[in-house]
């Protein structure tokens, strides 16, 4: 029989109504402990959603997605990588209709029925002259000699998974599959989609239709058009001839029938027949992101979809005529090509080893046709003229976009018609492509039509690359760069002195809006920064903890200049490094600007505190003096907590030592930066000295020296507030402003924060919580509840809860914590010692009379209870039991004393802090038992190292996911992971342990480290992982220590930052930075909304 069933159902409907994570609520007056819903395997890749689009646009990067329809993680593990795999089933798209070719993200990971692979392996006695052909998935019934032609084009067409390492310009840090064909065997040259090679820096590997594997390095990407040129070592391909696909853009045709060849839905191998039916339309956009422009696109109906991208369109003879790039994503058959008339260039001088110039007058054109040319002023004239000489065009280049302060700013015009250019008529992008390509450092004479009105200019051609970024600096936890011509182009803005731009906003300047890339920082320390150059210049000089004014804007609104104030960090981030691209590596090399200019020493300051002398309880609102605003910023993130910055309130709970109580909603672990600012007016820092493991609080210590202003200790009540008991509640709402109600306290129960299924982290567990009556109360974070004479009778603290499935927001609660629970501790505080507490490992629930009685608690104990606790006639039942816990009680055992005190409220479970063994007495399956119970010391629950590796953040498995799970099955447990890291690209997840390197046990982060460090950079190993549900697998990875080195955290009082940093493993012109990047999966969908940042607004 379910005990509490039905409890347990109205908490479930109860706690529906309350998963607000803005603003969050207090707790209802009863809530049972929830049943944990049932944990879920490892999630698949997640990545960014890179590329959504106002116009609708499908991309085509197969980026699998994390979770179903519901939320829910699936039980089963997805495989690795998916191309060996029937299809898994994809979730068309609500709204966007149009995306370029590659992201596949099916709904919901499952395995095969069989686990049978589509294809067949070669045989053994098969020749390298003549190895089978793959199995055609999607093919039509074609005819002998199309057969003929995939079977030679499938041998050049490779499967490309790759990783963009970190955001930069359009691009977000992504794991993710493609396509591409090779054009050069000799050389080893791959073409394949600019958005696949990507803007900043990239690792990845080709997968040949013989299943043979090699890594890929960037030549070449394009500034502006959607292709990109990767290379491999020919000699790595040793069991099959290599050749190349010719490319004829002169073969593109309307009425051309063609294939399209690629990793299409996450296959490895997918052949899409279509014909095309336009040459002539405009470029897709695809929203904020990249997108290409100033070229036309071929459209066929082909219907490809999520992998296909870089994948070759060939016609019958075999040849290339053009690249997939884009389609709708509506279900509409329709796909959008790239011609290869600019992409056949750049191989061409690519493959002679020069320079791939690209010239530009910083302008947009598009293909309009003459009826719309008329409305815009073209001459009847200049129209017969132009169809005169080519007569099979409809159409012309009207400038759309041109950028302020450029080459071709108040010379030309938005609608103006091109007409000629250095004396020729022009009117496709080819023609003007090759010209202005060829022009660069020089002058071109244009023809344009304005108005009816022929108008002649000259204009200097730049070089396009020269706009286009390829280096940026990482300060601060922050990356940067200057603004590319991509987002200027896009919103219309000048390149010059627009600012330096954020590629990724985390750190120091992870501004207060969320958004993690978009903005343009223009003044720093008040001093303009108008482009890298000089923002680096700033920065260099700005000592460490330093509180500089920051302006900047988003590009999505520049009308509005927003003002902050944020805290240098250069000490968890030490040096100012810059990464330029070198494209004879394929890698980005990594060297140091600056080191850290050293703090300046905080001096004393002095405030007042407001006063609030209209209020009718004078005595109760001076505890206003006790209340100081709270900043946490978190370098990484460990523990499965969610955020990187959190902000709220703490009280002074001794203002002579500088203590403060904050809830453990703000600060979740110690490795961390906490800043105070005390009367609204002086800032000062704060070390943690205490983290309790159950009641949901820390206690932290500043520096009383460096404050001047009259902090108040509360006097605390030493007896427990009562349930009816009339009282004043004082808080901090959402706008950090104080409020003050006279209420009543409607309920004490004992309560356990319901867990998060999908990323264990802190909650509180067996306390006694206190909800009131008066909606103030589910407003505010912080707060008291306090008698009229100002004694404070308990805290008002928030409670991180669950993340809710459906949103994928965090749930928090807003509940009293009675001062009796608090005092024993801050009394030992206040001693000069630090409280080491033991406690049971058992999570209780409550069971009424009627309950236990059931279950066999005898009649002479129920009458105990009665007579022992008139008010609530209640006993404790253990609900779960910590993994690790040996002997003790078993989950389902009523407990009766503990050291012969009988136990009916949480606060007398507070017996078992200071005892190493209890003597219980439970009643176990209608039998009562005494047993010796042993406790557990609190100072081992906590994080005390970490290690970071491959891009996923490693520790032991701390007390959330100990109280969750049933088994502990390493001491290598993956909290986090970075995006566009090997560990995002083989799909270790969060939540997974790591149990074997190389079939070696590990149990521990030692004998991992051990193992790790005898891999080679860049070489394969096996791991063996198991799921949080129990579910093992085996992942293949490689190495990477450009990008990901190893490096390791350990907790160290000595240390000026009470955590010691060693880098065990790093390639010498590689990434040397000294905490991870702040974009990490934790787990869910929810874990990268919008942090409220260690910035004030002004």
């Amino acid at each position: 029989m379910h005990i509490g069933s039905a409890h347990l159902a109205a908490f479930s409907r109860r706690f529906a109504t309350l998963q607000l994570a803005r603003p969050p609520r207090h707790l209802p007056l009863h809530i049972p402990s929830p049943r944990i819903p049932a944990f879920t395997a490892r999630l698949p890749r997640v990545s960014s959603a890179a590329y959504t689009s106002s116009h609708f646009l499908r991309t085509s990067l197969n980026t699998p997605s994390p979770m179903d329809q519901n939320g829910e993680r699936s039980k089963r593990k997805q495989p690795p990588t998916p191309s060996n795999e029937r299809p898994m089933k994809q979730m068309k798209p609500e709204t966007d209709t149009h995306g370029r070719n590659g992201t596949y993200a099916p709904s919901s990971p499952e395995l095969p029925e069989d686990g049978a692979e589509d294809g067949a392996s070669p045989h053994l006695d098969s020749t390298l002259e003549d190895p089978p052909p793959s199995h055609v998935v999607g093919a039509v019934h074609d005819t002998a000699e199309w057969q003929r032609t995939i079977e030679t084009v499938v041998r050049n067409v490779v499967s490309i998974h790759f990783c963009q390492t970190c955001a930069f310009d359009t691009d977000p840090a992504v794991s993710s599959e493609a396509t591409g064909f090779v054009v050069d065997a000799e050389k080893g040259y791959i073409l394949t989609n600019r958005h696949v090679v990507g803007a900043g820096p990239f690792i990845g590997y080709c997968i040949f239709d013989n299943h043979e594997e090699c890594d890929v390095y960037p030549v070449y990407r394009d500034p502006v058009h959607d292709f990109g040129i990767l290379r491999f070592d020919p000699k790595a391909i040793k069991y099959m001839p290599l050749s190349s696909l010719e490319l004829r853009p002169d073969l593109a045709k309307v009425g051309v029938e063609i294939r399209v060849v690629g990793n299409d839905a996450g296959e490895k191998l997918s052949i899409l027949s279509g014909v095309i039916s336009r040459l002539d339309r405009n470029a897709p956009e695809y929203g904020e992101g990249y997108s290409d422009f100033n070229t036309n696109y071929i459209q066929a109906a082909a219907a490809a979809s999520g992998g296909s991208s870089g994948s070759p369109v060939v016609n019958k003879d075999g040849y290339a005529v053009a690249l997939q790039a884009g389609g709708r994503a509506d279900g509409a058959a329709t796909d959008y090509f790239l011609p290869l008339d600019r992409p056949l260039r750049a191989l061409e001088l690519i493959r002679n080893e020069q320079e791939v110039l690209r010239g530009t007058i910083q302008t947009q054109w598009i293909l309009k046709p003459f009826d719309e040319c008329r409305r815009l002023g073209l001459s009847a004239d200049t129209e017969k003229a132009i169809r005169t000489k080519f007569p099979k065009e409809t159409g012309m280049l009207v400038a759309e976009v041109v950028l302020p302060k450029g080459p071709a700013s108040s010379k030309v015009e938005e609608g103006d018609l091109l007409i000629k250019v250095n004396g020729d008529i022009v009117t496709q992008f080819v023609r003007l492509d090759a010209i202005l390509d060829d022009s660069v450092g020089k002058k071109v004479s244009l023809v344009i039509q304005r108005a009816g009105e022929d108008i002649n200019v000259d204009l200097d051609v730049e070089d396009l690359h020269a706009i286009t970024p390829d280096r940026f600096v990482s300060v601060s936890g922050g990356s940067f760069h200057d603004l590319s011509y991509q987002q200027a182009r896009l919103y219309a803005i000048s390149l010059k002195d627009a600012g330096v731009y954020v590629c990724e906003a985390a750190g120091s300047f992870r501004f207060a809006d969320g958004y993690t890339a978009g903005w343009l920082v223009q003044e720093v320390d008040n001093q303009p920064t108008p482009n890298l150059a000089k923002f680096i210049e700033v920065l260099r000089k700005v000592p460490d903890r330093k509180r500089v004014v920051v302006v900047y804007k988003h590009l999505r609104d520049l009308h509005t200049a927003n003002t902050s104030i944020t805290t240098i960090d250069r000490h968890w981030h030490a040096n100012m490094r810059i990464a330029k691209r070198n494209d004879k590596t394929g890698l980005w090399d990594f060297s140091t600007l600056a080191e850290a200019v050293p703090a300046v020493p905080p001096i004393s300051r002095r405030a007042k505190f407001i006063t609030m002398e209209s209020s009718a309880y004078p005595d109760a609102v001076d505890i206003v003096r006790s209340f100081v605003r709270v900043h946490v910023s978190m370098p990484v993130k460990l523990d499965g907590f969610p955020k990187a910055n959190k902000q709220g309130y703490g009280l002074v709970v001794d203002a002579e030592q500088g203590l403060v109580l904050v809830s453990r909603a703000l600060i979740p672990y110690d490795l961390c930066d906490i800043s105070l600012i005390i009367a609204d007016s002086i800032f000062v820092d704060a070390k943690v000295v205490f983290m309790h493991p159950l009641q949901n609080y820390a206690i932290v210590k500043y520096d009383t020296s460096l404050v001047n202003a009259p902090v108040k200790t509360p006097k605390f009540s030493t007896e427990f507030i009562k349930k009816g008991q009339e009282t004043i509640f004082f808080g901090l709402n959402q706008n950090f402003r104080p409020v003050v109600a006279k209420t009543v306290v409607t309920d004490i129960t004992t309560v356990a924060i319901p867990a998060s299924a999908i990323t264990p982290r802190y909650r509180a567990t067996n306390f006694d919580a206190i909800t009131v009556d008066t909606n103030q109360a589910s407003h505010s974070a912080c707060g008291v509840l306090i008698a009229q004479d100002g004694t404070v009778q308990a805290l008002w603290l928030s409670y991180l809860g669950e993340r809710a499935s459906h949103s994928g927001k965090d749930v928090e609660y807003h509940l009293g914590l009675a001062t009796p629970m608090i005092l024993p501790v801050l009394k030992e505080i206040q001693k000069g010692r630090k409280p080491k507490l033991r406690i049971l490992n058992v999570e209780f629930q409550t069971v009424q009379m009627s309950q236990a009685r059931v279950m066999g608690v005898s009649e002479e104990w129920i009458e105990k209870t009665e007579h022992h606790d008139p008010e609530r006639h209640q006993l404790f039942m253990v609900r779960k039991v910590d993994s690790g816990h040996e002997g003790g009680m078993q989950e389902g055992d009523v407990l009766l004393t503990l050291n012969g005190n009988l136990i009916t409220r949480a606060p007398d479970l507070d017996i078992m802090y200071n005892h190493d063994y209890l003597d219980a007495v439970v009643m176990r399956k209608r039998q009562e038992l005494t047993l010796k119970v042993p406790t557990v010391p609190t100072e081992d629950l906590e994080t005390d190292r970490v290690v970071m590796f491959c891009g996923a953040t490693l520790h032991r498995p701390h007390q959330a996911v100990r109280q969750q799970i049933s088994k502990i099955h390493s001491d290598v447990y993956i909290s986090s992971r970075a995006r566009g890291s090997p560990a995002c690209m083989y799909s270790l997840s969060p939540t997974n342990f790591l149990t074997h390197v190389n079939n070696i046990p590990t149990p521990d982060l030692d004998t991992f480290l051990e193992e790790v460090k005898k891999i080679k950079d860049n070489e394969y190993f096996r791991l063996k992982v198991m799921t949080f549900d129990n579910v093992p697998w085996v992942a293949t990875m490689k190495k990477n220590e450009h990008y990901f080195p190893t490096i390791e955290y350990v907790k160290d009082s000595s240390e000026p930052l009470g955590w010691k940093k060693t880098i065990h493993e790093c390639d010498e012109s590689g990434v040397r930075e000294d905490v991870p990047p702040e974009e990490m999966d934790v787990g869910g969908p929810g874990e990268n909304e919008p942090d409220l940042a260690n910035n004030d607004e002004l």
